[in-house]
C-alpha cells in the first residue's frame, strides 16, 4: 500500500499499480516525483501510447516500437537515447510504471 497524490493504492515492491484502476494523472505525476523524473508533454506521449497500446491492443511495446510511434507523434528523428533520456530506467519499464500498467515480462529492449 502507498499514498500517492492523496490517494492510497496497492503497489507492488517495484512501485507498479496492482490494479490498472486506480491510475490517474495524479498518481502518476506523484509516482515520478518518487523516481526523481518531472513530466514533460515527451513523457506524457509515450504514457499514453502505452496505455492505449496495453489496453486496446494488448500490446507491450519495447523501446523500438516506442521510437518508432514518437516518430510520428514528434517529428525528426528520436533515436532511443532520447526517450531513456526521459524514462532512465528504460522507456519500456519505467514508462509503464508511469502507465498504470503491469511489469513488463518481455526480456531486452529490443
Amino acid at each position: 500500500m502507498a499514498t500517492l497524490a492523496g490517494t492510497d493504492v496497492e503497489v507492488t515492491d517495484e512501485g507498479y499499480l496492482e490494479n490498472v484502476n486506480d491510475w490517474n494523472e495524479d498518481v502518476v505525476i506523484a509516482m515520478a516525483k518518487v523516481d526523481g523524473i518531472e513530466l514533460t508533454e515527451k513523457h506524457w506521449d509515450i504514457i499514453n501510447y502505452l496505455r492505449e497500446e496495453h489496453i486496446t491492443n494488448g500490446e507491450e511495446p519495447n523501446e523500438r516500437a516506442i521510437v518508432k510511434a514518437m516518430k510520428k507523434v514528434w517529428g525528426g528523428k528520436p533515436k532511443s537515447k532520447d526517450c531513456f533520456l526521459l524514462f532512465p530506467g528504460a522507456p519500456s519499464k519505467q514508462g509503464r510504471k508511469f502507465a498504470g500498467l503491469p511489469k513488463s515480462n518481455r526480456k531486452g529492449g529490443y
